[in-house]
């Protein structure tokens, strides 16, 4: 389970370190993607796969559902991390993220997510994000 939150910097070349407690539960290779409220996501092998399988079940014929998968997989980019626990992002993925220079590493559960650091302040500071209403919304699903 990833869980934590950490801020660092990407290099010029667009590498970027993950933080030492993240390594060994991503594996040698892992996915990133494009993510939602324009974060990256970033999958171990075996978390994409059962992503994967969940949205190849979703019915071809659905336009939303065609629109989530070109999302997800259009983007999407297999890494590894180098000698010195970096990941080199595409420049793709950094454009759409708006990822420059500081960054927020955070877990969440069966993924990590990086952002800018200034979508993750602002993200944290919306006047709408409710936790109270959320936490409601989440109990409605059994959470």
């Amino acid at each position: 389970m990833f869980i934590g939150e950490y801020q660092h910097n990407i290099d010029i070349k667009g590498r970027l370190i993950i933080p030492s407690k993240f390594r060994e539960q991503l594996g040698v290779k892992f996915i990133v993607t494009k993510g939602l409220d324009k974060c990256l996501f970033v999958f171990p092998m075996d978390e994409w796969s059962k992503f994967e399988e969940k949205i190849r079940t979703l019915p071809i014929s659905s336009k939303d559902a065609r629109a989530f998968s070109r999302f997800f997989f259009a983007g999407a980019a297999e890494c590894e991390l180098d000698k010195q626990g970096r990941i080199m992002i595409p420049s793709n993925l950094r454009e759409y993220a708006g990822i420059d220079k500081e960054t927020f590493i955070i877990g969440v559960s069966a993924r990590l997510e990086i952002w800018n650091e200034n979508t993750w302040n602002d993200y944290n500071g919306e006047d709408d994000l409710s936790y109270d209403a959320i936490a409601e919304k989440m109990a409605m699903l059994g959470i």
